[in-house]
């Protein structure tokens, strides 16, 4: 890619540039393309996600924000694998409906949340890479959808339930295998690729032109950024590494105590790299204490 038409990454951006007001109109055209609806981010919310340690370049990056209707917007980005991340969408969800509630508020004052999860590893099996989920109750018998009555503004209309439950939206940034053509395959190409082509329609990627340029950065951000990228190089690569070593190792051993060594040193050789005890734990299924007593 030509040095001057290189683009920050959505994660490096999510982290460091799109909490920024002026840079609202990526995250905007982000969500109205998957939502099918013009969307106006009002604030970006403080959320634990947000926090920065030496592990969180490896991990998650989590956005937060409203919307004019006063929905509740969470962003996350995942870049490596997760044993209970579906567990972990749930709790993300049921926790933003719950901050936003107060202790004797009626029900009346729960959230819409939208749950956007942008996914750089392979979550199960799918041939799509794009997944929406909401819920809907149908009748069992009948068929129908049903529709409650609702008091809005002192008068009485009809929701259906995936007017109030949350909506999940799963990215699956692997799976995009296709020229882009349609905004949504735009946004998947940046995603996964960093291109956005010139004369983008898309909404929000003419605003990502604009701002995540990587040569529009301060000098310390460049050098920043380009450490994020050779970390997560190196990462891949020690993962890749350690799990080859420790299948080799348990094939030639053909002992438990062969397998409980090679995870041992899979683990030393990760926790070596800096990568997260957490994530170490997660791979190599040692408990924490293990993890943090190599």
């Amino acid at each position: 890619m030509n040095e001057n038409n290189k683009y920050v990454r959505f994660d490096w951006a999510a982290k460091r540039m799109l909490r920024d007001k002026a840079n609202f109109g990526v995250l905007e055209g982000l969500v109205t393309v998957l939502l099918n609806e013009k969307i106006h981010i009002v604030e970006i919310l403080e959320s634990e996600g947000n926090q920065e340690d030496m592990y969180d370049k490896y991990n998650r990056v989590d956005i937060k924000a409203t919307n004019s209707k006063g929905d509740i917007i969470i962003v996350e980005i995942q870049l490596t694998r997760e044993l209970y991340y579906l567990e972990r969408i749930l709790y993300g969800v049921a926790k933003a409906i719950t901050e936003h509630i107060s202790l004797g508020d009626k029900y009346d004052k729960v959230k819409k949340v939208y749950s956007i999860n942008i996914l750089y590893f392979d979550l199960g099996h799918g041939a799509d890479y794009l997944y929406h989920g909401r819920t809907t109750f149908r009748g069992v018998h009948t068929d129908d959808t049903l529709v409650v009555n609702t008091k809005e503004r002192d008068a009485i209309r009809m929701k259906t339930p995936e007017d109030i439950f949350p909506e999940y939206f799963i990215i699956r940034v692997n799976e995009f295998n296709r020229v882009a053509t349609t905004p949504l395959e735009e946004w998947l190409d940046y995603l996964k690729n960093g291109h956005i082509k010139d004369g983008t329609t898309a909404p929000g990627l003419e605003e990502a032109r604009k701002r995540l340029q990587y040569l529009s950065m301060s000098k310390k951000d460049r050098l920043d950024y380009d450490r994020h990228i050779d970390a997560m190089m190196v990462q891949r690569d020690v993962l890749d590494t350690a799990k080859m070593e420790g299948r080799e190792e348990g094939r030639a051993e053909g002992r438990a105590e062969g397998r409980a060594e090679g995870v041992v040193d899979m683990a030393k050789g990760m926790k070596s790299h800096g990568i997260a005890p957490e994530t170490i734990s997660i791979i190599t299924g040692l408990s924490l204490d293990e993890v943090n007593g190599l």
